[in-house]
């Protein structure tokens, strides 16, 4: 759990960004590849996106140079996804500059940090020197014209419904109904922010106010700096609905609109927890027990304890409602 503490003087600087940051979602598809959760929300993108890097080339320095230092774990380096005045929000090429005009000093430390508590190949030393730097930047900008840029308007528009949504709770409840009202990964509690999160810390903005970054590619966790004394951000995952769930097939006159995204959702990959349901349909999480109460009863769901988790799948006969739902909707085409 992050345990965000606000003071007044955070909470009359607290802002949404106006546009994505370009290598904040460089950071989350990377990790988009290194995990099967969630996969179902960028089922498109991943198809999409695997063939363009395989045609371009791209796949191995993707997977030898780029997830080394973007690993989906407790920790990332800090100057890989750059805050500080100037290059914050700014678009992909004033974050590449940064990322060249990192102090030696920081990139030492963070790269240290890195091999420390994840792992490192012994060739991400060479990035102290600046030149090795520009060739990596040359390869995320690469990264970036094959599975962001393409998706750019589908990003956009993500992130301006959440922007019209903190528009509603800031009108109606001020800067803390807007906190409030973030999403199912945070809970409000007046001055603390608690947010889902990789590790137990606490940060004390002290005045200085936080970036909210809403995020296309970010699943589930949010994200933020390592380094408490950098410019305060918290990168969040946006809602993802499945695009299958429409009003128009037979499942969904069947069942109701929830019910069938919640089957279709539980039909990715090794099932969905209810967390992750509940993104889907834009629902509680009690809600989703509920609704996966009634589909299980009907034998169409079983659920299991996986950790701190509840994973829902498919029955076989869920299995062949959806089959014959998706042969339904083809042949009404």
């Amino acid at each position: 759990m992050l345990r965000i503490h606000f003071t007044d003087a955070d909470l009359a600087t607290t802002r949404v960004a106006t546009a994505p940051d370009a290598l904040w979602e460089v950071a989350a598809s990377l990790h988009r590849f290194q995990t099967r959760a969630g996969r179902w929300a960028y089922a498109g993108w991943y198809r999409t996106t695997h063939d363009r890097l395989r045609e371009r080339h791209l796949d191995r320095i993707v997977r030898e140079v780029l997830l080394p230092l973007f690993p989906r774990a407790r920790y990332f380096p800090d100057f890989l996804t750059p805050s500080q005045p100037g290059c914050a929000g700014q678009g992909l090429d004033a974050g590449l500059d940064a990322i060249v005009s990192t102090p030696v000093d920081r990139v030492s430390h963070e790269l240290a940090l890195l091999d420390r508590r994840v792992g490192a190949p012994a060739w991400v030393r060479r990035l102290t020197d600046p030149q090795e730097r520009r060739d990596l930047v040359a390869t995320i900008r690469a990264y970036h014209d094959v599975a962001v840029r393409p998706f750019g308007d589908q990003i956009h528009a993500h992130l301006e419904a959440k922007r019209s949504s903190c528009c509603r709770d800031l009108l109606a409840g001020g800067v803390q109904g807007m906190l409030a009202g973030l999403g199912p990964t945070m809970r409000w509690q007046p001055p603390v922010l608690h947010v889902r999160y990789s590790a137990d810390r606490d940060l004390y903005l002290g005045g200085r106010g936080i970036r909210l970054v809403p995020s296309y590619f970010c699943w589930d966790t949010p994200v933020s700096l390592a380094d408490p004394r950098l410019p305060p951000v918290l990168f969040y995952p946006l809602l993802h609905e499945p695009a299958a769930a429409t009003l128009g097939t037979p499942l969904t006159a069947l069942l109701g609109r929830t019910r069938a995204t919640v089957l279709r959702v539980a039909a990715s990959g090794a099932g969905a927890t209810t967390g992750e349901i509940a993104r889907a349909a834009g629902i509680s999480p009690s809600s989703v027990s509920k609704h996966v109460g009634v589909l299980r009863g009907a034998g169409l769901l079983i659920s299991s304890r996986h950790g701190g988790n509840v994973l829902h799948t498919l029955t076989p006969a869920g299995v062949s409602m959806l089959r014959a739902d998706a042969g339904a909707s083809t042949a009404a085409l």
